[in-house]
């Protein structure tokens, strides 16, 4: 008996009985509905965690510490120092397409009446790529001077200089123009000495620093109360940043700096922490583990996000066995919907066997009868599942109240759909499996002689 034929029979003798046909692909239907809205949901917890921490920063990034100076701040071991040596030795790694150094200084912004200390991290000109900017603002006009990026959650910290209050005081953010060069001060120390009216070792008034001006090359993308990793630092290119502290202390110690063993400063620069840029996020930890065992420490994005997907993982088996449940409950009415056909259809199963049907027909005519319930079942839950996940996306919006990050609580991806449909027609052919081959095995006489 062909394929088709089977199919048909298999349709026609649903149909004949339709009330029990759709009890029984209703509760396929609800079986199907809460495993794919379980596992959606831990899809979708999964995925905002993902786009939460990559709104913060660069996923593939590691930040490096030496994490070796003394109270003092001389090294104990020079050995490990970050140094543009130390550049070139991680840029050799397997995986690393990039590694930006950062040093950083004190400063204190000004402008008008306005002004805050702050610290200044200077970086490769990759890493400075890599940083979101607000519209009207771009890397394509820096030159050879020194410029600054300022995050978008750093004017709340401007204070007014008179009266000595700022946004957190006044509730209103303070009158600062980025597109307006900022008067900078590097010598922070002689800063607050001067105002304080301390004396120098000669006994002489401590003369306030110089001020310099210097422009803005970019303001981070966001608004004042937005989050990332950029929002709250001012960034520069490393290289000029390290000619304008050569130049403002000349042969004097660098803020900052550490010493060496005789209390003098080292002959280069020694940066505060490294950024190596992974080419994948699969390799993070495997680059991170390499620096570690060189005696760093380093720790990235990827770390944390493992640990989340552990346990997320763990929260998504238990959604979806929730939902497994009632798939099961919904395997055994196919089971039973199965042995209650055999039973009203016993002669007619006597009759084709006496007529020379091939047992497999048999079994396959039933095999095929609970795989179709499985398949309407999973076809008309899938879809209700798409329907409840779009209300809860829509008009609930959990994504943004759990997370913080706007997105889709319920998340349906492509295999999970096709994956909902195949496991429906498994399921409600495993169920009908043992019914189909009692079915088979009825002996041909007996079936007929039965009322």
């Amino acid at each position: 008996m062909r394929f088709l034929d089977l199919l048909l029979m298999s349709i026609s003798n649903l149909k004949r009985r339709k009330m029990r046909t759709f009890l029984t692909v209703l509760g396929v239907v609800i079986g199907t509905t809460s495993v794919v809205i379980m596992v959606s949901l831990g899809i979708g917890l999964n995925a905002l965690m993902l786009e939460q921490y990559s709104s913060y920063g660069d996923m593939t990034a590691i930040t490096v510490f030496s994490s070796n100076y003394s109270m003092n701040g001389s090294s104990t071991d020079e050995n490990l120092q970050l140094t543009d040596e130390t550049i070139g030795e991680f840029g050799r790694l397997e995986h690393v397409t990039g590694v930006s150094p950062v040093l950083t200084t004190s400063v204190i912004l000004k402008q008008g009446v306005y002004e805050t200390d702050t610290q200044v991290s200077g970086v490769s000109r990759e890493y400075l790529e890599k940083i979101p900017l607000a519209e009207g603002y771009s890397l394509d006009g820096m030159g050879d001077e020194l410029e600054f990026i300022y995050g978008n959650a750093i004017l709340r910290w401007f204070r007014n200089s008179k009266t000595n209050k700022g946004f957190w005081e006044t509730g209103e953010l303070p009158d600062v123009d980025y597109r307006e060069p900022m008067f900078v001060i590097f010598d922070t120390n002689a800063y607050y000495q001067s105002r304080s009216g301390q004396t120098n070792e000669n006994n002489e008034p401590v003369r306030a620093p110089k001020k310099y001006m210097i422009k803005t090359a970019g303001v981070v993308k966001g608004g004042i109360d937005d989050y990332s990793n950029y929002s709250y630092g001012v960034y520069a290119d490393v290289e000029l940043l390290k000619a304008e502290l050569k130049r403002i202390y000349k042969k004097n110690p660098i803020p900052g700096q550490p010493l060496n063993k005789k209390n003098k400063p080292y002959p280069y620069f020694i940066y505060d922490q490294m950024e190596v840029f992974v080419d994948d996020m699969d390799n993070v930890l495997s680059v991170q583990k390499v620096l570690t065992d060189l005696g760093y420490q380093a720790n990235s994005e990827m770390q944390w996000i493992e640990q989340a997907q552990q346990t997320y993982g763990m929260v998504q088996m238990v959604l979806g066995g929730i939902g497994a449940v009632s798939l099961f409950v919904a395997a055994i009415g196919i089971a039973n919907t199965m042995m209650m056909s055999i039973y009203e259809r016993t002669k007619e199963i006597g009759v084709i066997k006496v007529l020379g049907c091939d047992l497999r027909n048999i079994r396959n005519m039933f095999l095929l009868e609970s795989g179709f319930i499985g398949f309407m079942g999973g076809v008309i839950g899938l879809a209700l599942s798409y329907g409840i996940g779009y209300v809860m996306n829509h008009f609930l919006s959990l994504g943004q109240m759990m997370m913080g990050v706007e997105g889709n609580i319920s998340r349906i991806p492509l295999w999970l759909a096709a994956f909902a449909v195949v496991f429906a027609v498994f399921v409600g052919m495993a169920a009908g499996f043992f019914p189909s081959l009692r079915a088979m095995r009825l002996s041909p006489l007996a079936a007929i002689r039965n009322e």
